[in-house]
């Protein structure tokens, strides 16, 4: 019951100051944050191995709750399976003007316009660095606003090399559509030739570190069944170790009628369960089982979480679900995929 109260209050503010509160205010709690897990403890049916890793349950934070890995420890004592921070650039950037959070409650929804803004790769460094937490943890890279998209190979390279000691797996964000010209990056040619190279760059890691760590690539809603399997051949072509789908979408069939409806930006939340797992759904046929998926987009229940699983899942992640409904969330999703496992949910729903 805490967490509707707080949200009620919270929601009073403007949602970036709310964000910065929230998160603040969980990182006061220190190991007291435990108890807001909601009973989640540690079940059987709950691990899983994916990409070589071992997680203590399938439900992670998707990456732009803690862009800059500053509250590690205390969301780590909600629950989650594994945390991913970021997105990250090389340098530090502000991001877009504001307001550019916007909340569309009626719809379990937000708009955001961010732009990657963050501290930079050293002080995310840092911070991940300074954390006690020693489970799974994500860190989603990106580009640089201002670099040349034919130089943004540069920049993924540069923090691929500045987080690769640190983080259990790195993420490839080409499909925000907050930062200009970045969803080209999808594109047959030039994410070819980005996965060339960062594959390159991630074995010789692997050599210099004695450790290889799994190379993800997150991908967008609004992508067409063509698109769908040219990012799925190139997946397996350059033995990329994971796909996360998706990331925000920039349709707004589902919102029209909301005021907040025609902000730029991209929208996450309700309306992009749908379009996210069918993409999800899709990806999974084109690949069949050849690379593992994270299901993201849309998960506020046990049941969508579910659903993401039976599309093909590995495992999931959520964010805005959270912000709307909190720590309560994550024990409810924890509990629904108990025993579940992509293989024999799918053969669960088609029988059904």
């Amino acid at each position: 019951m805490i967490y509707p109260l707080a949200r009620a209050a919270l929601f009073r503010l403007d949602p970036e100051l709310a964000h910065d509160l929230a998160l603040k205010s969980l990182a006061a709690l220190g190991p007291g944050a435990t108890w807001l897990g909601c009973g989640a403890g540690e079940g059987d049916g709950e691990a899983r191995r994916v990409m070589g890793l071992d997680f203590p349950n399938p439900v992670g934070l998707a990456a732009g709750l803690d862009k800059n890995g500053e509250y590690v420890d205390a969301l780590a004592a909600l629950g989650f399976g594994f945390i991913e921070v970021g997105t990250v650039t090389p340098r530090p950037q502000p991001g877009n003007p504001r307001p550019r959070l916007f909340r569309l409650e009626a719809h379990g929804a937000l708009i955001n316009r961010l732009g990657f803004n963050n501290l930079g790769v050293e002080r995310l460094l840092r911070n991940v660095e300074g954390a006690r937490f020693r489970g799974i943890l994500g860190i989603n890279i990106g580009k640089n606003f201002d670099t040349p998209l034919d130089r943004a190979a540069d920049d993924y390279l540069a923090c691929l090399e500045a987080v690769y000691s640190r983080a259990s797996y790195v993420t490839v964000n080409v499909s925000s559509p907050n930062t200009k010209d970045l969803r080209d990056l999808q594109s047959s040619e030039r994410l070819g030739d980005l996965l060339a190279q960062l594959m390159a760059r991630r074995d010789a890691l692997a050599t210099r570190h004695g450790a290889t760590k799994p190379l993800l690539v997150k991908v967008a809603p609004d992508l067409d069944d063509a698109q769908i399997e040219s990012i799925a051949a190139l997946a397996v072509a350059h033995r990329i170790d994971g796909l996360i789908a998706t990331n925000t979408t920039v349709a707004r069939d589902a919102v029209v009628s909301h005021r907040h409806g025609a902000e730029a930006g991209g929208l996450s939340g309700q309306p992009l369960f749908v379009p996210a797992t069918r993409v999800l759904r899709r990806f999974a046929a084109a690949l069949a089982g050849r690379v593992p998926l994270i299901g993201v987009g849309g998960v506020s229940s046990g049941p969508e979480a579910r659903a993401k699983v039976e599309a093909g899942a590995s495992l999931v992640q959520v964010y805005t679900g959270f912000v709307y409904r909190g720590p309560a969330l994550v024990a409810e999703v924890r509990r629904a995929l108990r025993g579940v496992h992509p293989q024999a949910a799918a053969a669960s729903a088609a029988s059904a």
